[in-house]
């Protein structure tokens, strides 16, 4: 449970943590925070900690605990700029010695993954700590499909879930993303996501990544696709943006580690499941054409093309076209080629079209993680596309 990734020289966690770990939970249902509670008991000392809760109330539930008020926050899938600040500011207050920041979902996490988290950035060199998360097949199906290879190809990092919401920040960790999430806050911008892997990596942080078991998924209401996966994509690609000096530097990417059982789901209808995915990128293919071809270069559209004429059970994309049908949405959201709006929703049916074929690639067989790491592969094989067109724009263009 405490293994890490050899990410950079540190040692796996094996003293009982210290003093000073703040804790800052999530608003969830009275019941999900006694449970969090209870686990955190159970993994650390009640002296060491401090917990920072939306509704204090829960105290007298546990009299041993200490607990403070934390800013109200919308339960969401992404760690904003607002919580960072927030997480800082009140690690600044109580002189806490590292921070433990745990989502809405952290209720169904076991006590040593909690744990694991918490003592890595107490008790090792660690800066950030992040949860790797045993997710049936087909769930976060973006990080597998975009965010993972993109993280994974420009930072050198093997960090499966880039944009994990339980984490553990050492003090410089949690100054570094107070600092770059302040300009967000100062624009109104709180809710935007941060990417602490990018940050860490940037800064020459250490980075740990801690299997934490299974993770309780969100429920129906949250944010459907078509407003979550331009807020995610919008916020990496600008993140990229950002930080082009350093991911254009050639870096020696971590070797790989043992793979996590997960348990597969039981099979199902994977004709049904994607017939309304590929009859999307039909539409699309048909009313987007003229869009997509100011984004990609003539090959790309070829490679669409043949796609277009592929029968349901022979779908299946090319991982090097989707890399770099990616690398020039990237491109194209940096030279603002359209209205960055209309950009990431015309990249929804290109995705949706993976999607489709990832399901038929892992339905006749193949493991799904083994094939999402053959598309982060073919990512870091494009690299150089990418770097090419970055500096050089106009040079692909028909």
């Amino acid at each position: 449970m405490a293994t890490t990734d050899p990410i950079s020289e540190i040692v796996t966690p094996s003293a009982p943590a210290s003093v000073g770990l703040l804790v800052m939970l999530a608003s969830m249902p009275a019941e999900q925070v006694e449970s969090v509670l209870t686990k955190l008991s159970a993994a650390f000392p009640a002296e060491d900690l401090l917990i920072a809760a939306p509704d204090e109330s829960c105290a007298d539930s546990f009299p041993s605990l200490r607990i403070v008020a934390a800013p109200a926050s919308t339960p969401s899938s992404t760690l904003t700029a607002a919580n960072f600040v927030h997480a800082y500011q009140l690690a600044q207050t109580h002189e806490a010695r590292a921070i433990l920041v745990l989502g809405p979902e952290s209720w169904s996490l076991e006590s040593i993954a909690l744990h694991s988290l918490g003592s890595a950035v107490l008790t090792t060199p660690i800066d950030l700590a992040v949860s790797r998360y045993a997710l049936r097949p087909r769930v976060s199906l973006v990080t597998s499909a975009i965010l993972y290879p993109l993280t994974r190809t420009l930072f050198a990092s093997r960090v499966r879930f880039p944009l994990a919401i339980d984490l553990g920040l050492s003090p410089r960790m949690a100054e570094r993303l107070a600092s770059a999430a302040q300009r967000f806050v100062a624009a109104d911008q709180g809710e935007a996501p941060l990417w602490p892997v990018n940050e860490a990596t940037v800064s020459g942080f250490a980075i740990g990544q801690f299997d934490v078991g299974p993770l309780v998924q969100p429920h129906p209401s949250a944010p459907d696709l078509n407003t979550m996966f331009p807020l995610v994509t919008g916020s990496l690609f600008s993140d990229i943006d950002a930080k082009a000096a350093f991911w254009q530097r050639p870096r020696q990417l971590p070797p790989a580690r043992e793979p996590v059982p997960i348990e597969l789901a039981p099979s199902s209808d994977s004709a049904a499941e994607i017939a309304p995915m590929i009859n999307a990128f039909h539409l699309a293919y048909s009313n987007l054409y003229e869009i997509w071809s100011l984004v990609l270069p003539p090959n790309s559209l070829l490679g669409l093309k043949r796609l277009s004429a592929l029968d349901a059970a022979a779908f299946r994309m090319p991982n090097s076209l989707w890399a770099r049908i990616v690398y020039d949405f990237v491109l194209a959201y940096r030279l603002r080629t359209i209205n960055r709006g209309h950009l990431l929703g015309a990249l929804i049916p290109l995705y949706l079209a993976w999607v489709a074929s990832h399901i038929n690639i892992t339905a006749s067989g193949a493991d799904p993680e083994g094939h999402i790491e053959s598309v982060a592969a073919a990512f870091e094989a494009e690299k150089s596309y990418l770097v090419s067109r970055w500096r050089w724009p106009d040079r692909f263009n028909p």
